[in-house]
């Protein structure tokens, strides 16, 4: 480390610039000591000792700051450090020594008011501190963040939608939206500039947005709109968010991320829940349980237990007088049944795991009152009714969310339509079944038309199966049938999911015909042989297992195929049938 002075305070400018606090901070804290009579050095050490989350150390040397013109630079930053060290009350205390017509007081003031969940009043903080400071990247940013905790997320896209068009105009060499577009650029770093224009922090917040709004290929866009950086230089909300929501491609590289967050200082309060239930959701339930035996503290600051007091909710939101308050009590309802249909649909898969599909019947009718206008209660239920048979009762609760999407009908989840297609069969309501199957194949039409290289398995899963129904009811003429044209074309239709379905229906036939229980005609195993070729054409690229993300043990890829698995499927045909003879 040199020890000239000009050396030393341009390193620490540099390295303050490009967020190197830790390294700035040392330059700093040399200069203090070299030219103690200088106080910028001073603020300069504590400020960069404060960026760089050493919350003690920065306190400390706030102390030494003991010129008056240095006071409320001090006060400002001993809230902040509090603020971060989540003592609120002490934070609150330090900034009310500040004149109520700084804007610094103001803007600190929205920033405690959000943490106490007062949401709309320091939405209007801000706003006042807008109007004092004019244009600010990062208080148009925590406005976008109140109205997307408001769940006002239209608002907050508005504001976000400002800030990305200000980077965008105002620093073009951030590069923002070139790798979306698949240009390739370099890392623009994480320097000062970045951070002042608060676009990381828009992009997340468009991302988390996006997400709740089902929309996931705009979430993955937000992500890779942000300007570019490096891995190593990603701050834990961008890869915490990259972890979410490439999960279903990329869970092995999700899993390593959101792990690799719970070791560090400070990681998004999410990660620990998310990891968790990302565990669960792939039955990885020993890691789950390591990681809260590992990490107890965690357990009791982040996992708050849920509570069942939605009927007093609910039951009182009637007492509120004004509209705000009602709109208030109405949120906090919504915001409880949300977590209260977490918890009761995580209880009702225990048992549906177990087969006990009368239990999680006999679950979801005592929840009837608080849940029955919830749509995901709605489906389950419909579901589980029509696990134990009771196809008539499954229809009275698939047709009302059909027919809310009929004229998108592809928007409709294909199990559900293929559900509600074998209840209407099972129930001799054949028109029916008809009339619904030619609404899909119209529609899944038009869009080959519109885009003829996308991929659309609505028909395809709603004739899988009813094809899977005749075969499991022995009719294996008509429903091998079923299955072999659900797959046409091959092209477009032979997937993993889909491939492994069929495969079922298959292996079945293969059993009972090796049991002599069941007897195929000619043309029939003719038709298997001809279906099973042309899976080998098609399946050379389509994997026949997606493989767990932390297997130990990986299939070979060469034996990962449909390809492989048809001639396998194949040759047991002809072992079957004799024709190896």
């Amino acid at each position: 480390m040199p020890q000239s002075r000009a050396a030393l305070s341009l390193l620490g400018y540099c390295y303050y610039h490009i967020q190197d606090f830790t390294n700035a901070a040392e330059c700093y804290e040399q200069l203090t000591q070299l030219h103690p009579e200088v106080e910028e050095y001073k603020v300069y050490y504590a400020q960069s000792l404060y960026k760089a989350g050493a919350y003690p150390e920065a306190t400390k040397a706030s102390f030494v700051l003991d010129n008056p013109s240095s006071h409320t630079k001090m006060v400002k930053l001993q809230a902040c450090i509090k603020y971060c060290e989540e003592d609120y009350s002490a934070a609150k205390s330090l900034l009310e020594q500040l004149p109520q017509d700084d804007p610094d007081y103001v803007y600190n003031m929205g920033c405690l008011l959000y943490q106490d969940g007062k949401h709309e009043d320091a939405c209007k903080k801000f706003m006042s501190a807008m109007q004092v400071l004019g244009y600010v990247p990062a208080l148009s940013y925590n406005i976008a963040l109140c109205y997307y905790s408001l769940k006002n997320y239209a608002q907050a896209l508005k504001y976000i939608g400002e800030i990305i068009e200000r980077g965008i105009r105002e620093h073009p060499e951030l590069s923002v939206g070139m790798t979306t577009e698949g240009i390739d650029v370099h890392s623009v770093g994480n320097t000062l500039v970045l951070h002042q224009t608060a676009l990381i922090e828009a992009f997340n917040l468009k991302a988390a947005i996006e997400y709740q709004l089902k929309n996931l290929k705009g979430a993955q866009e937000a992500l890779t709109d942000m300007p570019p950086r490096s891995e190593e230089e990603l701050d834990p909300v961008t890869l915490h968010n990259q972890a979410l929501l490439n999960m279903d491609t990329k869970p092995s590289e999700g899993f390593e991320k959101l792990a690799f967050l719970l070791q560090q200082p400070s990681f998004p309060p999410v990660t620990f829940g998310n990891l968790l239930l990302l565990y669960c959701k792939h039955e990885y339930f020993d890691l789950a349980a390591d990681v809260l035996a590992e990490n107890a503290h965690l357990t009791y600051k982040f996992l708050s237990p849920v509570s069942y007091s939605l009927c007093f909710i609910k039951n009182h939101t009637g007492l509120a007088r004004d509209d705000e308050a009602q709109k208030k009590a109405l949120q906090d309802y919504d915001l409880m049944q949300e977590k209260y249909i977490v918890v009761l649909m995580a209880q009702a898969k225990i048992y549906w795991n177990r087969e006990n599909f009368q239990m999680v019947e006999k679950i979801f009718r005592k929840s009837v009152e608080v849940c029955n206008e919830d749509d995901t209660w709605k489906l389950n239920v419909a579901h589980v009714l029509f696990m134990q048979n009771k196809y008539k009762e499954a229809i009275g609760f698939y047709e009302p969310i059909v027919k809310k999407h009929y004229d998108n009908i592809l928007n409709v989840s294909a199990v559900v339509l293929a559900n509600l297609c074998v209840s209407y069969i099972m129930t001799s309501q054949n028109e029916e079944a008809e009339e619904l199957m030619r609404k899909i194949e119209k529609e899944e039409e038009q869009i080959s038309y519109d885009d003829p290289d996308k991929k659309v398995f609505h028909l395809c899963i709603v004739n899988l199966v009813i094809g899977t129904l005749y075969c499991a009811k022995g009719n294996y003429d008509f429903g091998i049938s079923r299955v072999i044209k659900s797959l046409e074309p091959y092209n477009k239709k032979l997937g993993t999911d889909t491939w492994f379905y069929a495969k079922r229906c298959f292996l079945s036939l293969l059993e009972n015909m090796s049991k002599h229980m069941v007897m195929l005609r000619d043309a029939v195993v003719q038709e298997c042989i001809q279906f099973l070729e042309h899976c080998e054409v098609y399946g050379k690229e389509v994997p026949a297992i997606i493989e767990q993300p932390l297997d130990e043990v990986r299939i070979h890829i060469g034996k990962n195929t449909v390809t492989y698995e048809a001639r396998l499927l194949k040759a047991l045909f002809y072992e079957v049938i004799g024709w190896n003879n």
